[in-house]
């Protein structure tokens, strides 16, 4: 019997995960491990590659022995990893410095200056998206400003995935995907040097990596990669994923006018198109294949504000974040309109709005408890992925919405969804949604399914539906517009509230600095 099992491998911002999946989708074996974040700089926020090669060959090593598995019996591996950000390798394929994470936010005064100047008005009609202040393109450019020696040495720039896939195969690629995210063309969707010279990095394209569809193979374990994780050496490798496009495919959202909701460490906000349709409160970036688009509304305010309050309450426990959110499910068995609980702005990272936001809860009392604050923080996630669908209902009809992260498989966060969002959403009982869109994806590239429709309608998946209560919806609907209300009166005081207005914003934010 030959290799009958795929292998996704998901490294996010703060762990890593390698999941075994049959090609029904059952998981057959997992490796987890926490992954370290580089804050040492204000606004910095880094990965070490190659500790984080070394943490995921662990993890891949450990999901085989779960699974009672060994290399002979997986048929391709795919991967995905956070979004945007920047890797970088020299001429000699080694890295240059570290990674630098889409939670990095040391180009906000660089980014405010394109703002001023219209740049990012222009790249509009190019990209089909403004440039995020955590975009590659953006980050590029602070390196060209800050650290020119760096930005000289460049030999490779791509993306967090790209770096591990390369560790596995010794192939230097990218994706249709992850290439999307800042240097393809709106339409034709390839690279394009139009937004290199509007950005002042037209020295960058000779490091742009060739680029793939998602479901091509992009090489084959090498040996040195298989003594490192267990698996054979020759085994196929996909070109893979962008993290938010994964978490869509393991839901099953491939088709145009699929929603998918995803309450990760970024509110990750997604319609498939099968046109281009762009808005300034939308990034409309390449599916996973030519000819497909995909209209992605995000911001960094999502299920991250729960693990910071859980990091702090309980920073030894794992799991306190769950335990947390079981507290707070506890307290809607008291009635949500016969208990006032705090209103919550979730802008720890970041927000939808371009001006450096900050949290903060309004409306607290003294016989509150972490309970409520933490129920406050899970209505305010939800309230900001409201935000942004409100955005994307504008670009077309919508088939079906899709959720998964934030406790959605818990059924009162799923009732939840529906009652705030004022739409049926579904839920999917699939456990790990981004590492099976990445294993898809492998088993196309190894020939184990046609296409990456194929592949997911072969999956025995029964997702749950939620249909809003109708008080419930009127209800969280005046919530809502006083959550956005507020919003708006606290925006003017937002940048001398804002964490650090350290020199380098500070010095990018002055005219002709």
């Amino acid at each position: 019997m030959g290799a009958a099992y795929l292998i996704g491998i998901d490294c996010g911002s703060s762990s890593a995960k390698t999941v075994i999946f049959a090609t029904d989708g059952r998981i057959a074996g997992v490796g987890h491990a926490r992954i370290a974040q580089i804050s040492d700089t204000p606004r910095h926020v880094e990965r070490d590659l190659e500790k984080s090669w070394s943490v995921v060959a662990g993890t891949i090593r450990d999901a085989l022995a779960d699974a009672g598995l060994t290399g002979a019996d997986i048929a391709g591996v795919g991967v995905t990893a956070h979004g945007d950000g920047l890797f970088l390798l020299d001429r000699g394929n080694r890295p240059l410095g570290h990674g630098i994470m889409s939670l990095d936010s040391r180009a906000y005064g660089l980014h405010d200056q394109w703002k001023r100047d219209g740049i990012l008005d222009r790249m509009m009609p190019l990209a089909g998206q403004r440039p995020y202040p955590y975009s590659a393109t953006t980050l590029l450019a602070w390196i060209k400003r800050h650290q020119p020696e760096r930005y000289s040495a460049i030999g490779v720039a791509f993306f967090a995935k790209d770096w591990l896939r390369y560790c596995l195969t010794g192939e230097v690629a990218t994706d249709l995907t992850e290439a999307s995210t800042a240097f393809t063309d709106l339409h034709r969707q390839c690279y394009s040097t139009d937004i290199l010279d509007c950005l002042d990095l037209r020295e960058v394209a000779p490091a742009l990596p060739p680029m793939h569809d998602s479901c091509d193979c992009a090489g084959r374990v090498t040996p040195e990669a298989a003594r490192m994780t267990g698996l054979m050496a020759g085994t196929p490798v996909s070109a893979g994923l962008h993290d938010v496009i994964a978490a869509a495919v393991g839901l099953g959202q491939i088709r145009p006018g699929d929603m998918t909701v995803t309450a990760g460490t970024f509110s990750i906000n997604e319609v498939l198109r099968d046109r281009p349709v762009t808005g300034n409160e939308w990034a409309c970036r390449a599916g996973y294949r030519k000819g497909l688009w995909n209209c992605m509304a995000i911001s960094p305010a999502s299920a991250s504000n729960l693990e910071w309050m859980a990091r702090y309450i309980d920073p030894e426990d794992p799991d306190s974040a769950a335990k947390l959110i079981d507290a707070a499910i506890g307290k809607f068995s008291e009635g949500r309109m016969n208990r006032q609980i705090p209103l919550y702005h979730p802008y720890l990272f970041g927000s939808p709005f371009e001006t450096p936001a900050t949290a903060s809860f309004l409306g607290v009392q003294s016989w509150h408890d972490r309970a409520d604050l933490f129920r406050a923080m899970i209505e305010g996630t939800i309230f900001n992925h409201r935000h942004h669908v409100e955005d994307l209902l504008r670009t077309g009809s919508v088939v079906r919405i899709g959720v998964s992260g934030g406790g959605s498989r818990r059924p009162e966060i799923g009732q939840l969804f529906a009652d705030i969002l004022g739409h049926t959403v579904m839920t999917s009982p699939v456990r790990e949604a981004g590492a099976l869109g990445a294993a898809l994806t492998a088993g196309v590239a190894c020939g184990m399914a046609t296409s990456l429709e194929n592949a997911v309608d072969s999956l025995d998946v029964q997702p749950r539906q939620f249909g809003p209560d109708a008080v419930m919806k009127r209800y969280y609907d005046s919530i809502y517009a006083r959550y956005q209300s507020v919003a708006q009166a606290l925006e003017p005081f937002w940048p001398a509230l804002h964490s650090d207005q350290g020199d380098d914003y500070l010095t990018d934010s002055l005219p002709n600095a």
